[in-house]
């Protein structure tokens, strides 16, 4: 409900501002888990300035470097996406407006006397994952090692923190309580519940194929203008080196002085046990507990009493003198084991009130020798020594990487064998093989590959964890681009009608437009098309309804909430496919006074809208008084830069 909401009252400027002050570090660092591969990296654009504030500079190089980070954490989920598409949805004005954006509060922070403590920044690095060991605690030693891969100082990521608390500080408590009136929640609130009627009518691009074929010039000239439609998603080898836990089967295999020494050390595990099975009920009194073992010494069992008195009886089966000792208490475990198989034991004081206890087994399991015990004291340890060496091992080849090792270089040195796959696309398809499928071990490196830059340092991938892992690096890149013509001249060819077909498709739409426009009913248009088309269909429904959650409703359904009662509107289908001709013909108005639930809802979506909206005038008030300055050509200075080391290598 609430995303419905959002897609019709937010500002124009909600997204930016979403990605604006959820913070620079928030966003490309701590929630990427530092999995980057250009942290640090050096600028072409140098030292130039980008924006300056209050004596505060944003260099060129700071905006680049980050502009390319953000990218590759948007390449880690969307592998395919390519820099020139990331240009096109804004990322780079987005990223120079955050940084301004951060310059400006910083600023006007010092302007004003506030700062953040270093023991506030320490707390926020022990909260970062990617820091912390297997139990969850802060690991220095992963802290240091994270950051020597990166390439990112300890002070640089402590000014991103530092930034990013502030923001949080200094524009949280100012939209904090914005609470809009019930004024002007209700028509908001009231549009969800609106519901809208109309006539769809489908003019096909397929009705008006020509069998005549374009000459090879015609086909070609089309082609250039179309390449963008045609063009192959970017492609990668992957060179790979599996490292299997096999490798260390032999050595792995314990000595008898091994197996003789864990005997020894866990000999309680193999000696003699007894376990019983106790059945117990627990009563509030002493008094009562004494009623019913009197009951139960009369002839009752003690399930008959209990049930008798409304109460159950529990059984702990098979209990071991400590594990009973640790559930029930010390004195509760020696009062079982002080009784005989079928005895009623008390009342005896435990945690939770008076106990009865019967023993209703016994079992007794006798001493294991360690002849008994080898073959199972063999596998364990075999299977502790063979991880322990695989991640001696695998650490080896990190420490190899980290020190500055090639990847041919590490594969070579330690006896691995190094295969190349055959050029991918980021779905683990290939463009010429349709029926390639990648093998059980080049499945898992495929999203981790795609991920990394050309000139990135290889890295370790499990495929199976614990047991097999793969070195990766990229290899040969294939830049997304069209493919000759020549290859695929049957679908040009198949498109370049659908076209022209589209063409068509439109000028009749528009033409049944005009006539419905005129007084004509949609259906008659239509019948006296010259072609034959799909009848129209009835279609509609309640706003929030159709746009429940984050599903996105048919655009030809969609479009009648925003058209005028009794008007008409063509639409493209999309993909040269044809166009609709869409006709409003009912609205129903929608009224939220009875629905307090939703109220509170659109309410609740508005006043963080507002907050947003409050947070973004202040920002752009303090950029104001602070006369903060922005190289105008800076968007484009990185643009251009990053398209030529993003492009063929990427």
């Amino acid at each position: 409900m609430l995303s419905v909401f959002r897609s019709f009252i937010r500002s124009k400027f909600g997204a930016l501002f979403a990605i604006l002050f959820l913070g620079i570090i928030a966003a490309a660092f701590i929630m990427g888990d530092i999995t980057s591969g250009k942290f640090g990296s050096g600028s072409m654009l140098g030292g130039g300035s980008a924006a300056k504030a209050n004596g505060q500079t944003l260099s060129q190089g700071e905006f680049q470097d980050r502009v390319q980070r953000v990218f590759e954490n948007a390449r880690r989920s969307n592998p395919g996406l390519q820099i020139s598409d990331f240009f096109a949805q804004g990322g780079a004005a987005q990223v120079f407006d955050q940084l301004v954006a951060s310059l400006t509060l910083r600023a006007f922070a010092d302007d004003q006397g506030v700062h953040i403590s270093k023991r506030l920044v320490d707390a926020q690095i022990a909260q970062i994952p990617a820091f912390q060991d297997a139990a969850g605690n802060f690991s220095n030693d992963n802290f240091r090692a994270l950051l020597a891969r990166e390439r990112l100082t300890e002070q640089a990521l402590r000014d991103d923190i530092s930034r990013e608390i502030l923001q949080r500080q200094l524009l949280a408590p100012i939209g904090l309580g914005a609470r809009p009136s019930e004024t002007l929640v209700l028509p908001y609130a009231s549009l969800l519940l609106e519901a809208r009627q109309g006539t769809v009518a489908a003019i096909p691009a397929v009705a008006f194929l020509d069998d005549k074929n374009p000459t090879d010039a015609q086909l070609a000239d089309y082609y250039k203008k179309n390449s963008p439609r045609f063009t192959i998603p970017e492609q990668r080898q992957i060179r790979y080196a599996v490292v299997d836990a096999s490798r260390f089967a032999q050595a792995s295999n314990p000595t008898d002085a091994e197996i003789s020494a864990y005997y020894n050390q866990n000999k309680t595990a193999y000696a003699a046990k007894q376990s019983r099975t106790v059945e117990q009920l627990v009563l509030p009194t002493q008094a009562g507990a004494k009623a019913i073992a009197d009951q139960v010494k009369g002839g009752k069992s003690l399930a008959d009493a209990a049930q008798g008195a409304g109460l159950a009886v529990a059984t702990l089966a098979d209990q071991s003198r400590e594990a009973l000792t640790a559930s029930a208490g010390k004195t509760v475990a020696d009062a079982a084991w002080a009784a005989k198989q079928g005895e009623l034991v008390g009342p005896v004081r435990g945690s939770l009130g008076w106990l009865l206890l019967r023993v209703t087994a016994v079992n007794e399991t006798a001493a294991r020798p360690i002849t008994a015990v080898r073959g199972e004291i063999v596998e364990k340890l075999r299977v502790q020594k063979e991880k322990q060496l695989l991640t001696d091992f695998t650490g080896k080849l990190e420490d190899q990487i980290a020190d500055g090792g090639t990847f041919e270089e590490v594969v070579k040195d330690n006896g691995l064998t190094l295969e190349t796959s055959p050029a991918l696309l980021s779905t683990g398809k290939q463009v010429k093989d349709q029926t390639y499928l990648p093998t059980p071990d080049i499945q898992p490196l495929v999203a981790p590959v795609f991920a990394m830059s050309a000139d990135d340092d290889a890295q370790l991938v499990p495929i199976v964890a614990d047991k097999r892992y793969a070195l990766v690096a990229p290899g040969q890149i294939t830049a997304a681009a069209p493919p000759p013509l020549a290859e695929v001249k049957q679908l040009v060819l198949a498109q370049y009608k659908l076209n022209a077909g589209n063409l068509k498709a439109k000028a009749l739409a528009e033409q049944i437009q005009a006539k419905v426009a005129k007084g004509a009913k949609l259906s008659d248009a239509i019948a006296q098309a010259g072609v034959k088309l799909p009848a129209p269909q009835q279609l509609g429904g309640r706003r929030a309804d159709i746009m429940r959650g984050e599903q996105r409703p048919p655009a030809e359904v969609a479009i009648l909430f925003s058209m005028a009662a009794n008007t008409v509107k063509t639409l493209p289908i999309g993909q040269d496919r044809g166009y609709f001709v869409v006709q409003l013909s009912k609205i129903e108005r929608g009224d939220a006074k009875g629905q307090p639930q939703l109220l509170a809802q659109v309410r609740d979506q508005l006043g963080e809208v507002i907050g947003q909206e409050y947070g973004q005038q202040f920002e752009r008030a303090v950029e104001k008084e602070l006369k903060v300055t922005r190289n105008p050509n800076a968007v484009a200075q990185v643009r251009q830069a990053l398209s030529a080391t993003n492009s063929g290598d990427q």
